[in-house]
């Protein structure tokens, strides 16, 4: 039976019927503003916050209730660590006079103030020079797609103010791992310890790497001795399908992991837009966005390579949206199938009045 934490109120209570049975005979002894009844209040007080720091204790004592550095102290005793921030990568175009010179460390900036230095100094030729850039600050607030205008800090001599972000965007840049994913990573290692190749172990390796938050694992699919780990980063505001480099980067970590006779080949998944005609009452933007947002968390927990998404569930998800009060899925009418290798990803999704 779990112990119940006593109010303040109730160790008031105890704390002062405790003096009282002290001074039998003695009428009015603890009155509230008596001197004894002061004392006993600050006595309860006192044992309140130590019930509250016990409390407290009691959580740390658990991965799975312990706070941020508590937490990071159980990962710690299992060989795991946070993984830390990343810094966006990518290459800018630089348009101006032939001869004219970007030097190594030039500074740019977007328009929200997120800058970016060039790694390597360049000369425009033919008009433009492609440099690469790193972001300042690390996370994902330092991705940039394609195409998109940044600017110099410092005028250069030749070169034109703005510039554009090249082909491919920069990408890369991940935030440092969140309680929830460091605690999912420490449950997965408590619960599956490692077994030298097992298909458990394999996802483990695979959360490794920053970013990577589920995978798929499927032994012998390509032949004897075969290993497939399919992956996906829910967290990247671009896609959650991975892009070659992040797939390189998992195959290369598991690959310093795994079993020296297994071969292992890490994949993307190969998204498979789910789109959708609803009928919805009431058809408002609030309500769209409330629905969109459950079918988005809808796939995060359910769509998988090679899986199915149950018509039944594309049903219960638009109907707990906030502020639903009635819907018809018209398409699609029937279970989602899709074949090795493909995942559902939210496609388009048409709503119209019910």
């Amino acid at each position: 039976m779990p112990f119940a934490r006593p109010s303040l109120a109730e160790i008031i209570d105890r704390v002062v019927a405790d003096i009282g049975t002290r001074l039998p005979g003695v009428a009015g002894a603890v009155l509230r503003r008596s001197l004894l009844g002061i004392i006993g209040r600050a006595q309860a007080g006192a044992a309140h916050l130590l019930y509250g720091y016990i409390d407290w204790v009691a959580r740390q004592a658990l991965p799975d209730t312990a706070e941020r550095e508590y937490l990071q102290r159980w990962a710690a005793i299992w060989g795991i660590t946070r993984n830390a921030a990343t810094f966006a990568e990518g290459s800018v175009t630089f348009t101006g006079t032939n001869g004219a010179a970007i030097p190594a460390g030039t500074i740019v900036q977007r328009q929200d103030g997120v800058q970016y230095a060039t790694q390597a100094a360049a000369t425009i030729a033919g008009g433009s020079a492609t440099v690469a850039v790193e972001a300042s600050v690390a996370g994902t607030d330092g991705n940039l797609a394609a195409g998109t205008s940044v600017f110099l800090i410092s005028p250069i001599a030749g070169a034109q103010s703005s510039a554009a972000v090249a082909a491919g965007g920069i990408t890369g840049g991940d935030d440092v791992e969140s309680d929830e994913r460091l605690l999912a990573r420490l449950l997965q290692r408590i619960r599956n310890p490692p077994q030298g190749g097992a298909e458990a172990d394999y996802v483990l390796w695979a959360l490794e790497v920053l970013g990577v938050t589920r995978v798929w694992v499927y032994p012998m699919q390509l032949g004897a001795g075969t290993v497939t780990v399919l992956f996906v980063n829910d967290d990247d505001p671009v896609s959650i399908i991975p892009d070659a480099a992040e797939v390189a980067e998992v195959q290369a970590h598991i690959d310093r992991r795994r079993p020296v006779t297994a071969e292992v080949f890490v994949a993307a998944p190969t998204a498979t837009p789910l789109d959708m005609t609803i009928a919805l009452d009431p058809n408002t933007t609030s309500v769209q966005q409330a629905v969109l947002a459950e079918l988005q968390d809808l796939l995060t927990r359910e769509a998988q390579p090679g899986g199915t998404i149950l018509i039944s569930r594309l049903r219960e998800a638009v109907s707990i949206a906030a502020g639903e009060g009635d819907n018809s899925i018209i398409t699609p009418g029937a279970n989602v199938t899709h074949a090795a290798g493909e995942m559902a990803v939210l496609g388009t999704v048409t709503f119209q009045a019910l």
